[in-house]
C-alpha cells in the first residue's frame, strides 16, 4: 500500500520546485550586463547616499546574504515541505444514521425525573440522546427537528461532537407548537434516497400524534420501507404526573395523545422495533438496547495526517525581508533626504 510506504517525517510535496534555487545567480551570468554609457536619467543629488555609496547594497555582505536567505526560503515554501504523521486507525461502518427529535410544545411537560429534579422531556432526551450520538463513532449521523415542520438541523456527518452540540441547543417550538410525524418521516427518506450507505437507520422519538404535515406517517413509513430504510421508534412520557388545579391535586396521564398503534406500525412495517420510555432510566436502556441492534464495531481504515508547513519558511522570509529593508537606509540617510 503507497500510504504504508511512507516514512514519518519530513517531507517535500513537491521537491523538483527547489531547482529553482539558482535562477537568480544564473540570471546575473547569463543576461548581458546593463549598457554604462551616458544615458538620459533621473539625476538624484542624493543618490549616493541611499545606495550606500559606489557598492550597491547587494555588495554588502550581510545583506546580500539576507537576501540570499529569503530567496532560499520562498522556494523552500513553494515546494510544500510537510510533516507526515503516524498512521492512524478511523472506524468505519458504512452506516447513515438520522435521529428525528420531536420539538414540539408537548415536549415542555415536566413529567421526568433528571438528577432529582422535574424537568421537561425535551431536557432528557437532550442528554441521553446526546450521549448516544457521541458513542457512534464511524457513522455517519443527521439530525432531523420537528414540530408542526420537519427540518434537517445537521446534514449525515462523522462530526458526533458538532451534532450532539446542535441538539443541546434546539428549542421547544422552534419549528411549531404541533407535531408533523409524516414529514418528519419524509425529510429523512429524502436525504437518505442517493445514499450509498450499506445500511441507512431512522431513530425517530416523539411524545405524541401526527397533528400537522402533508404526508400520514404509515404513508411515510411505506416511503422508508421501499428505499430500505429501517426506523425504529420511541414513544416519551410518563404514565402518571400529580397535578394541581381549583379543587386541590389529582393524578392525569400526560402520554394521552400518544399514538403507540402508530408508532408501532411504522416500525413493524420497516424492520424496525417500538420502545417506549416512560422516565430517564427506560430512555438511556433503550439507546444502549439501540447500540446493541446496530453496533458501532465494524472495518477499519486508516490514514496518515499530513501537516503543511509552507508558512514556517514563508514567515521567515518575510521578517528577513523587512529587516533587509530597515538595515539598507542608514540614519544619515534620512538626515540627507530632509535636508
Amino acid at each position: 500500500m503507497a500510504e504504508e510506504a511512507l516514512t514519518t517525517g519530513f517531507a517535500i510535496a513537491w521537491p523538483w520546485l527547489l531547482l529553482l534555487a539558482p535562477v537568480p545567480w544564473l540570471l546575473r551570468y547569463l543576461l548581458p550586463a546593463s549598457p554604462s554609457g551616458d544615458t538620459q536619467a533621473l539625476r538624484v543629488p542624493w543618490f549616493s547616499a541611499v545606495a550606500g555609496g559606489k557598492a550597491g547594497w547587494m555588495r554588502r555582505p550581510l545583506l546580500a546574504l539576507m537576501a540570499t536567505l529569503v530567496w532560499l526560503l520562498l522556494v523552500l515554501a513553494a515546494s510544500r515541505p510537510q510533516w507526515i504523521g503516524e498512521i492512524e486507525s478511523l472506524p468505519v461502518t458504512g452506516r447513515d444514521l438520522l435521529l428525528a427529535v420531536d420539538i414540539s410544545g408537548s415536549m415542555d411537560t415536566q413529567d421526568m425525573i433528571l438528577n432529582k429534579t422535574a424537568v421537561n422531556r425535551l431536557k432528557v432526551v437532550k442528554k441521553v440522546a446526546g450521549e448516544f450520538i457521541q458513542r457512534r463513532h464511524g457513522d455517519r449521523v443527521g439530525l432531523i427537528l420537528f414540530g408542526s415542520r420537519a427540518y434537517l438541523q445537521t446534514p449525515l456527518t462523522f462530526d458526533t461532537q458538532t451534532t450532539a452540540t446542535l441538539l443541546d441547543e434546539s428549542e421547544i417550538g422552534l419549528a411549531g407548537r404541533e407535531t408533523a410525524i409524516g414529514d418528519a418521516i419524509g425529510l429523512a427518506v429524502k436525504r437518505l434516497r442517493d445514499d450509498a450507505a450499506a445500511d441507512r437507520v431512522l431513530v425517530l422519538l416523539t411524545d405524541g400524534a401526527n397533528t400537522s404535515g402533508e404526508v400520514q406517517p404509515l404513508q411515510a413509513s411505506g416511503f422508508a420501507a421501499r428505499d430500505g430504510l429501517t426506523v425504529y421508534t420511541v414513544g416519551v412520557g410518563a404514565d402518571e404526573m400529580m397535578v394541581q388545579d381549583f379543587f386541590g391535586s389529582r393524578v392525569v396521564n400526560p402520554s394521552a395523545d400518544l399514538d403507540e398503534d402508530t408508532l408501532r406500525a411504522i416500525a413493524d412495517q420497516t424492520g424496525g422495533r417500538y420502545f417506549r420510555a416512560r422516565d430517564a432510566e427506560s430512555l438511556e436502556k433503550i439507546y444502549a438496547i439501540l447500540d446493541e441492534l446496530e453496533p458501532v464495531e465494524s472495518d477499519v481504515e486508516t490514514i496518515r495526517p499530513v501537516d503543511e508547513l509552507f508558512y514556517w519558511p514563508m514567515g521567515i522570509a518575510y521578517i528577513l525581508a523587512l529587516l533587509a529593508a530597515v538595515f539598507s537606509i542608514r540614519p544619515f540617510n534620512l538626515r540627507v533626504l530632509t535636508s
